[in-house]
């Protein structure tokens, strides 16, 4: 069966500078195999699928893939396939103020703003500092002394990610990790007075090697509420990522009079089409 698809560039300050997704925006029929076998032949961080609501309060339903498991939430493919559901997939929100995603974490809130889309990050499933013990084993796959890491804190919401403070932002650019087996996420200052507030890095084992994620809206999401609850950031600010790889993610972080974190960026539509699946 030929189903539409899109591939999303998402996060971008320029064309093709953020995250690419795949989007198949039907994937009615189709068995988690064959959406793992698609997602692993894509080979992008994430692949997902547009299928109909199972909640009343939902627009559509996604199923997001990467190369090797399932995911229950992640941040560029909330913003890439809502992009893709509003532009080629006909979607009309059920309401006037925001469309309502469900996944695998629930119902997540999307919005329209001046800089593009923006989710409402979902609560932290864990958090908390991470034992000394594995501090220093963030720090030795990380490559860089323990001291170096001014905090290091549990920020999970779906993705199982751990968290790292540097001092700097020019810390966080000149990491070479060693291989590791846990998602790693790193933030460090930009000096007072540059566009951007931080500088972001993620991390994650694949295929036995660490792998750079280009720029990634859940561990942005986490991050910025670990970092405005405890008064280290405050809303707004701009995460940088992608540098190291040549990309110009930007991610626009706000929060609201409810306490809710916003996570925003720029979204493009770089390929459209059909597949066979």
């Amino acid at each position: 069966m030929r189903r539409p698809f899109a591939q999303v560039d998402v996060f971008g300050s320029t064309a093709f500078g953020g995250n690419p997704l795949a989007v198949v925006l039907d994937g009615t029929g189709l068995t988690t195999e064959q959406m793992h076998g698609f997602a692993r032949w894509t080979n992008l961080s994430e692949t997902t699928f547009v299928l109909p609501p199972s909640a009343p309060d939902a627009d559509y339903l996604v199923r997001i893939f990467t190369p090797v498991a399932e995911l229950p939430f992640a941040g560029h493919p909330t913003l890439g396939t809502c992009h893709a559901w509003l532009t080629l997939g006909g979607g009309q929100p059920k309401r006037d103020d925001a469309i309502v995603q469900e996944c695998a974490a629930g119902l997540i809130r999307v919005r329209r703003t001046d800089g593009g889309l923006a989710f409402a990050a979902p609560p932290l499933l864990r958090t908390g500092a991470v034992d000394e013990e594995f501090a220093n084993r963030i720090a030795a796959a990380a490559g860089i002394e323990r001291s170096e890491i001014l905090a290091a804190e549990w920020v999970v919401n779906g993705p199982e990610w751990v968290a790292i403070l540097l001092a700097s932002a020019e810390e966080v650019l000149a990491l070479r990790p060693g291989p590791i087996d846990f998602d790693l996420g790193v933030v460090g200052p930009h000096p007072d007075g540059s566009p951007e507030a931080f500088e972001v890095r993620a991390f994650f084992p694949k295929d036995g090697a660490t792998t750079e994620d280009p720029v990634t809206g859940s561990l942005n999401a986490s991050l910025a509420q670990w970092l405005l609850g405890s008064g280290r950031a405050t809303a707004p600010y701009v995460a940088a990522q992608g540098t190291v790889l040549g990309r110009s993610g930007r991610v626009h972080i706000s929060a609201d009079a409810a306490g809710d974190v916003w996570v925003g960026g720029r979204t493009l539509t770089a390929i459209t089409g059909t597949v066979e699946i």
